[in-house]
């Protein structure tokens, strides 16, 4: 590896001069998806299950092609580092995960992971050295799809679980976090957390509308929009449908649907920004001819304002009261998990602006209605993130799809925003993020 002049490599990264390779891009994800292929073009990869070693095995197989240093912490994250000039900076991180939805897609998550990977491939090829060190990480369980809390590596690496917490999660098969990671051989020994990180940067399908709607390859991400996730049982009776007076029945799925309507009502009351979803409902005992005694249903609730998500939770509430008591059914209602509203640090806003714009891309500042590994990120190191669109906005679904050139505008403006913190002399004790 040679060093160039830095104040070429200054302008290289102002002008955006440095490109990352497309079709290499594109091939690697492509690669990717074929570990968990699903009949309809997607990606079934759930968290520490055995498709998701292979796919870890993967990747860090590039990451290690590309000279990078691997260490896996406790928690299952990965970490790849390109070093720098400065032994002591702290480093410029990028990343996402490559665990998926049950019925996931080929670009959610894992484009970040392998557009960091372009960027630790792109810097070799142009015989670049930074000042702080660079790297990649593969964050465990973001999807939160098998095992709750969602972000679960993430959040343990920043602080927001304890990791003794996380491990022992279990999945609908009673299997704990801690053990399906052992099996899988991804318990590192890396200490979880601790790192000084200069800045986090994470690229990703919009997973929304708007760009493509709006003609926008790039979104220029400023925050995050804060959730509440809930677990709700609605309990009444089991009985035969024939003999049972409809006055009469204490039916618990009559009571999960009015909740599924109040739960629209309440997000359109927060219009324009509120949103709330019912992902799961599970009905017991599920027979043709038993009136449901027992119904689990999962809530979503979002806004970006998290006075406005306060109220929605307590509207939420006193509907639940309402139909169980209307409907003489008993209604347990937990919160599961909370994730505050997320604002983005404005200088890592502007190292994408400014990439952005020096690449003369098409462009919008706009706020996450996804939850990601940056909004924990963000709460201990300066962050943000980039969109690209996607089909139609569509995605936790198999036929999740974006183009190709999009893909690598995005990588191309990951690189540029990491250069821009790259090739600066601060140090570690600098930044003052250091993660304790």
């Amino acid at each position: 590896m040679t060093t160039r002049p830095e104040v070429n490599l200054a302008m290289a990264s102002a002008t955006g001069a440095l490109r990352v390779d497309r079709d290499r891009l594109w091939l690697s994800l492509m690669e990717l998806a074929r570990i968990g292929a699903t009949p309809k073009g997607g990606v079934r990869r759930l968290a520490l299950t055995d498709l998701d070693r292979q796919g870890r095995d993967l990747v860090v197989g590039w990451l290690r092609d590309a000279g990078a240093t691997i260490e896996i912490d406790g928690a299952g994250n990965i970490f790849a580092t390109r070093v720098g000039r400065d032994g002591a900076a702290a480093t410029v991180l990028t990343g996402s995960h490559i665990d998926t939805q049950p019925s996931g897609g080929k670009f959610d998550g894992n484009y970040g992971v392998l557009a960091g990977l372009e960027v630790l491939r792109t810097l070799n090829d142009g015989g670049i050295v930074t000042q702080h060190p660079v790297a990649v990480a593969i964050w465990t369980n973001e999807e939160g799809s098998r095992f709750v809390p969602v972000m679960g590596g993430s959040g343990a690496f920043t602080g927001v679980y304890t990791l003794e917490h996380v491990r022992e999660q279990r999945d609908v098969d009673g299997i704990a976090f801690g053990d399906a990671l052992d099996a899988i051989g991804y318990a590192g020994k890396a200490p979880v957390g601790g790192r000084a990180l200069d800045a986090y940067f994470e690229a990703h399908i919009e997973q929304g509308p708007i760009l493509e709607r709006e003609e926008k390859i790039i979104g220029v991400v400023t925050g995050a929009l804060g959730l509440r996730w809930y677990d709700c049982v609605w309990t009444g009776q089991d009985a035969h449908a024939g003999p049972t007076p409809m006055e009469a029945r204490r039916d618990a799925l009559r009571g999960a649907s009015r909740m599924v309507e109040a739960i629209n009502v309440i997000a359109l009351r927060h219009a324009p920004d509120g949103r709330g979803t019912v992902g799961v409902m599970q009905v017991s005992p599920s027979s043709r001819n038993v009136i449901p005694g027992r119904v689990r249903m999962t809530v979503d609730m979002r806004h970006p304002d998290d006075g406005r998500l306060a109220a929605m939770d307590r509207e939420l509430r006193e509907v639940a009261e309402v139909i169980a008591r209307e409907l003489k059914l008993d209604c347990d209602l937990q919160q599961v998990d909370h994730v505050p509203a997320s604002r983005f640090d404005p200088k890592c806003i502007d190292a994408v602006r400014t990439a952005t714009r020096a690449l003369g891309l098409p462009h919008r500042e706009m706020v996450s209605g996804a939850g990601h590994d940056a909004i924990y990120l963000a709460r201990i190191t300066p962050t943000s993130m980039i969109f690209v669109p996607c089909k139609d906005g569509i995605s936790h679904n198999e036929i999740e799809d974006a183009r190709p050139e999009h893909l690598e505008a995005g990588a191309n403006v990951l690189l540029h925003a990491m250069l821009a913190r790259a090739i600066g002399a601060r140090s570690s004790t600098d930044t003052g993020m250091k993660h304790d």
